[in-house]
């Protein structure tokens, strides 16, 4: 599952940083070099323009083509490579250029480059830490390589403009970082409101799951940390995704969802409607629509014969399928209208007993590794813990659910 930068907004502030950045790189490099080129030694040294420097304009051939592929990156939303191509290329061609320069002349070498001081100034808009840390460490290992190979003491100087630079670019992105992060949070704490609305309105219509969701979500979560393969970002997301699995009951009838009978097969069909619903319901709101997949497939079996769609093996996404697991436990576990709860020691063999059939047989796996936590979950909190669930995963979890059939 990838996050970094699907949400259109985030996709669209980069794009425009970076082409914002990109009209100050060229017109700062091309008048920085006219300027100390021509108009330096005609208006300050009262001296003839030294033609002889022309050549290194070359540079500029190579900037400008880097121009359709900045193109190509952009349409294929990989923005954020941009900004890596131009400092790497630039400062690969100034070193080179330098080189060529300086070799057996060191005292011609004066000074640093002011476009230089422009990546570092500017690194801090992009929010980024690694960017930050790649300029500001790029920059500097270029001055103290090219002091080495022309064995000159002048980078010196650079050096040290480079050091307190890079400390007040530091603090800038920092503040940056504290007011993204701030915004974030504020977005979250919406976000997770308005879970809290959705679920209370699904218990209203179904009191028996009360705290069904708050338990799939800490199931699953503990489940997909053990896997390892998700950033806090996409578990985050997962949360969400979890804890509003069950949001097409809303749709259901009441003397449907709350029948203390076996289904018919027409209410049945009515029942299994609810994750098509549900993913409907929330497939374009910002926050949610990224992990439509959990809601939608979280009752597909391995084996072909879930619902809505019947897939089958790998062909349901991964996540929905450790949602699957969860969101089976807790309604083994849990007491209905129609029945009452199970065991714990017997949804866990009946679990073990449907890998290869409902359930994904690695999933069964990592799945014996965390039940005794699923335990712990299951003994503090049959509804709601906050607590235990905020001591499972730093951003919460919180909501409500419904039940595997």
């Amino acid at each position: 599952m990838q996050t970094y930068l699907r949400d259109q907004n985030i996709l669209l502030e980069e794009r425009r940083t970076v082409k914002w950045f990109l009209v100050f790189f060229y017109l700062i490099s091309i008048l920085f070099d006219i300027f100390y080129d021509f108009v330096i030694p005609i208006f300050i040294k009262h001296t003839n323009v030294n033609t002889s420097n022309l050549y290194e304009y070359w540079i500029y051939l190579v900037l400008f083509g880097l121009i359709p592929i900045a193109v190509h990156l952009d349409k294929t939303n990989k923005t954020h490579h941009i900004k890596y191509l131009y400092f790497i290329v630039y400062m690969l061609l100034m070193l080179i250029n330098e080189l060529i320069i300086y070799i057996g002349n060191p005292d011609r070498y004066a000074n640093g480059n002011v476009v230089e001081i422009l990546w570092l100034l500017m690194s801090p808009i992009f929010v980024n830490s690694l960017f930050f840390r790649v300029v500001s460490i790029g920059v500097l290992l270029k001055y103290i390589f090219l002091g080495i190979i022309i064995k000159s003491a002048n980078v010196l100087f650079p050096i040290l403009l480079v050091i307190i630079i890079s400390v007040f670019a530091y603090i800038l992105l920092n503040r940056f970082q504290a007011y993204v992060n701030a915004v974030k949070s504020s977005y979250d704490k919406q976000l997770m409101g308005i879970v809290k609305g959705i679920i209370a309105t699904l218990e209203l219509k179904d009191p028996y799951t009360k705290g069904h969701s708050e338990r799939v979500a800490a199931y699953a979560l503990l489940l997909a940390e053990k896997i390892g393969k998700f950033s806090k970002e996409e578990l985050k997301a997962f949360n969400y995704a979890c804890l509003l699995h069950d949001i097409g009951k809303i749709h259901i009838p009441d003397q449907i969802l709350m029948k203390p009978t076996s289904l018919t097969k027409e209410e049945y069909e009515i029942i299994k409607s609810h994750p098509a619903v549900g993913a409907q319901a929330i497939s374009t709101v910002e926050g949610f629509k990224d992990n439509l997949d959990v809601i939608l497939y979280h009752h597909e079996r391995w084996d072909g014969k879930g619902y809505p769609y019947q897939l089958k093996g790998n062909e349901i996404p991964y996540l929905a399928r450790v949602a699957a697991i969860a969101d089976a436990f807790d309604a083994m576990t849990s007491s209905r209208s129609y029945r009452g709860a199970m065991p714990v020691e017997e949804a866990y063999e009946r679990i073990i007993q449907g890998a290869g059939t409902q359930f994904d047989p690695d999933l069964v796996k990592e799945f014996k590794e965390v039940y005794p936590s699923w335990i712990k979950i299951h003994q503090n909190n049959t509804s709601t813990n906050e607590s235990l669930l905020w001591k499972n995963i730093d951003f919460g979890l919180l909501a409500r659910g419904g039940e595997t059939l």
